[in-house]
């Protein structure tokens, strides 16, 4: 008995695992096929036909459902000049941070001295 059961729980796991498994393949292929895991230029593109697809799709639902939805709200937003920002920064304070541990060194050794004394 318990080895049927766990035959059955076994077969139940394994059929979770390769649903979400192609789901999650599936979600990859259609992120690399619209260009999302390409380029930032590639990324911005696809976010741009993605605003022009979704809010006609959006309402088309809304008319089917018989929900009514305010407006969407329009944003002035730019994914790469955002991203190239990030990594600005996040390159500017590695760039620097050599020097600042040896800063933060001298200080360091300059405090336990003034300890010691």
């Amino acid at each position: 008995m318990d080895v049927l059961r766990t035959a059955k729980s076994f077969s139940s796991f394994y059929q979770r695992f390769v649903i979400k498994g192609g789901l999650a393949g599936a979600a990859v292929y259609v992120a690399y096929d619209q260009g999302l895991l390409g380029s930032g230029t590639q990324g911005a593109e696809a976010l741009k036909k993605a605003q022009a697809a979704l809010p006609p799709a959006i309402q088309e639902w809304t008319r089917y459902i018989g929900w009514e939805l305010p407006p969407t709200p329009k944003f002035d937003f730019s994914p790469s000049d955002s991203w190239n920002k990030g990594v600005q920064t996040v390159m500017s304070a590695l760039s620097v941070a050599p020097t600042r541990a040896c800063e933060y060194t001298v200080e360091g050794w300059k405090f336990v001295k003034d300890l010691v004394k």
